[in-house]
């Protein structure tokens, strides 16, 4: 009896101000910031690396398509194309597509293995080793790229391998850092630098390339990206018992809050694959994964080149529709998830309805936003409008099916994020393809319209099954039995 009032007590002492959860998860969306940044940063800058104008004029003359990989070394040719001031590089537009598209190939290998390494190993260093390959990568894009284009490409497939750790590796830091009732919010902070520093590293890679040219842009946010590193190391763990600076407070809140298992701590778990596969709620949440990541993507790619092709705006308004809407979303994920946790810490909502609430959200009203886009024609204020509302609520995906995995199985809360964010990663791939398709050749909103009425009939399947067969309570196989 005295042992479980101690146990109590020691559960309800007060925490100090400073709470190395949060530090935690700020640090997290500093590396998620870093790894998306560096991803996207190549696009910006292989504009002013790339010299458009000789392409241009040797795809006219060279019908085979022999494209050039360096610098131009024909003196005739240097004389023409120096005066023009592009780029140093002679590379095709197929070569172009397929430097950029290289990173995909291997984010999509990396998730599961960097899942399983994470649960069993370190989380903590799994995702250290992805920002690491990532900076690496990123330093060396430069040197790579006056070698041969195919050097470049080697490199971005190395970055992706280390980029399919992150959502993985994350996943399972956030389980053992959050309490289930700040669950949502401390996902929310952590994944969602990923759309910051997408916005943050196109912003700031055009003002680098344009005060100091293009190799500064790998070489200024790969350099910078080695201070979180250190920060990294130094300051987070895989676990709160083993942090140095936690207070006991934190540590026994935290771990007096975490579902109970019959597993023995420490103990190295067995993927219960087969339980996993027929698991209603999982598969539930992975094909919502999936039809989630279809519609971010037509928002994230596809809605801005609709912008400039289908109502043809101006590089100011483009600019607008890609970077406001961005910080929206950052800013709301980060309120609206704080407001779902207090909702749920009150008992006003369940974590299973906390978690529809959300999925709800970041589907029904990007598709009423979709379906607007189509009725107003080409009123280029209401689209712009309505391009920042439909980001800005997607923010809400962050509290959903980012966060069930940890709520399901928090035991593989890596290996579940890295099924679900592989499947998810399928429309990166998909969307452009049939988009490229359905507007192939063809003029007006028309086309474009047919591609929102996909993408709206996709995000109104995701809430419906999510409504039905979604949940937010700890499945049996979680102690891989």
């Amino acid at each position: 009896m005295h042992m479980k009032m101690e146990i109590e007590e020691r559960q309800t002492q007060p925490e100090p101000c400073l709470k190395w959860r949060y530090i935690f998860s700020i640090l997290g969306s500093m590396g998620m910031a870093i790894i998306y940044g560096l991803k996207v940063n190549l696009s910006v800058a292989m504009v002013a690396m790339v010299n458009h104008t000789a392409v241009a004029a040797l795809s006219a003359v060279d019908d085979a398509g022999q494209g050039h990989h360096g610098p131009p070394q024909d003196d005739n040719m240097t004389e023409s194309v120096e005066p023009l001031l592009d780029g140093p590089f002679l590379w095709s537009t197929k070569e172009q597509g397929a430097i950029l598209s290289a990173y995909f190939l291997g984010y999509f290998i990396t998730q599961i293995p960097g899942g399983r390494m994470a649960e069993l190993y370190s989380g903590k260093y799994v995702f250290l080793v992805a920002v690491l390959m990532n900076t690496v990568g990123t330093l060396l894009s430069p040197v790579l790229a006056f070698l041969d284009y195919r050097a470049l490409i080697a490199i971005r497939v190395f970055e992706g391998l280390g980029g399919g750790f992150t959502f993985p590796a994350m996943n399972v830091m956030i389980a053992a850092w959050s309490p289930p009732a700040e669950r949502s919010t401390i996902a929310s902070i952590a994944f969602s630098g990923a759309s910051l520093g997408t916005v943050l590293s196109m912003m700031s890679s055009g003002i680098i390339n344009s005060l100091c040219g293009w190799e500064f842009v790998f070489y200024i946010q790969g350099g910078l990206s080695l201070v979180w590193c250190v920060l990294w190391v130094i300051c987070v763990t895989d676990t709160p018992a083993s942090h140095h600076f936690a207070s006991e407070a934190e540590k026994n809140y935290i771990a007096s809050s975490q579902p109970k298992s019959s597993s023995k701590a420490g103990e190295k778990l067995s993927v219960p694959w087969m339980k996993i596969f027929t698991s209603v709620p999982f598969m539930t949440l992975a094909v919502s994964h999936f039809c989630n990541n279809f519609g971010w993507y037509m928002l994230l790619v596809e809605l801005p080149l609709f912008a400039r092709s289908g109502l043809g705006v101006d590089m100011t308004i483009n600019t607008i529709m890609s970077s406001v809407p961005f910080f929206a979303n950052w800013i709301f994920s980060v309120v609206y998830s704080k407001s779902l946790d207090t909702a749920r810490a009150k008992g006003l909502i369940s974590t299973t309805t906390a978690r529809k609430i959300s999925v709800l959200i970041a589907s029904l009203v990007p598709a009423v936003c979709l379906l607007a886009i189509c009725l107003v024609g080409k009123n280029v204020v209401v689209v712009v409008i309505l391009t920042i509302l439909a980001v800005m609520f997607y923010g809400s995906m962050f509290s959903g099916v980012f966060s069930n995995q940890s709520d399901l199985a928090p035991n593989f809360a890596g290996t579940l994020m890295a099924v679900t964010n592989m499947l998810a990663t399928i429309p990166g791939f998909l969307v452009p393809f049939l988009v490229g398709v359905l507007t192939d050749g063809t003029d007006g909103l028309g086309p474009w319209h047919t591609v929102f009425y996909m993408t709206i009939g996709i995000l109104g399947f995701e809430a419906l099954i999510f409504t039905i067969f979604g949940k937010g309570e700890m499945q049996s196989w979680n102690d891989g039995k």
